[in-house]
């Protein structure tokens, strides 16, 4: 707390605490998904994309770098910057089609928790956020806010996005808890200053979650009680 007093005494006003929601790959299973849409989009190539092909060459990458190691292993003479679009496209429409089924009681019942002790919530996407507004309008956009993030990474939020995150939306790292789908992302969200809990559905729980304050399946009231525990609040 001592840092957080700093910091506030510092600037010469009040902090808010802050939340910063991975939604694409926490409360939407955005893992399975995008596998599933690579897999269609490769499958248009003649490239059969399996697990272990996506953990070796595109997990974690930006999808061009990744799409064009993944070419060139397979012997593929295929264009990675014009697949890279067409997987981003269609990533992007598949998530804006499952946000709106993924705004359910237990998230719900999380982010009122949330901002009923005054926390204010990042929803971050790469849905499109006009699209999915209607999803979220009970919630007070004062202190819930959709937040549009366009990362090329494939599964996970690099450490300069969380920072963007949470600057962008009046908030700082020691008092933000970034929600996480990946252990790439737990990583990312540390080396950007953030605390951090893990989202781990069966599709990446290979990874390596090391770092996470708190893991868990499903974002609900019970993850809302340990992120507050986190924020002191």
């Amino acid at each position: 707390m001592a840092e957080e007093e700093d910091i506030a005494e510092k600037s010469g006003r009040t902090l808010m605490r802050g939340v910063v929601v991975e939604f694409d790959f926490t409360v939407v299973d955005g893992s399975q998904l995008l596998f599933e849409t690579a897999r269609k989009v490769l499958e248009a190539k003649g490239i059969d994309l399996t697990l272990k092909l996506e953990a070796m060459h595109l997990v974690g990458g930006n999808y061009q770098g990744g799409l064009a190691e993944l070419f060139g292993v397979l012997g593929k003479k295929c264009d990675p910057a014009a697949t890279a679009r067409d997987l981003s496209d269609a990533f992007a429409k598949a998530l804006t089609a499952s946000v709106a089924g993924a705004v359910t009681s237990g998230f719900k019942a999380f982010v009122n928790a949330l901002t009923e002790k005054d926390i204010k919530v990042v929803i971050a996407t790469r849905a499109d956020i006009e699209a999915i507004k209607p999803a979220f309008a009970e919630f007070d956009p004062e202190k819930v806010v959709l937040y549009a993030e366009p990362s090329m990474t494939y599964g996970n939020c690099k450490w300069d996005a969380w920072r963007r995150a949470y600057s962008q939306n009046g908030l700082v790292d020691v008092l933000t808890v970034a929600v996480s789908g990946s252990g790439a992302g737990v990583k990312a969200a540390l080396v950007a200053g953030m605390g951090a809990v893990a989202v781990i559905h069966d599709h990446v729980a290979y990874q390596d979650f090391g770092g996470a304050d708190f893991a868990t399946d499903v974002v609900n009231a019970k993850l809302a009680d340990e992120v507050l525990r986190m924020l002191h609040a």
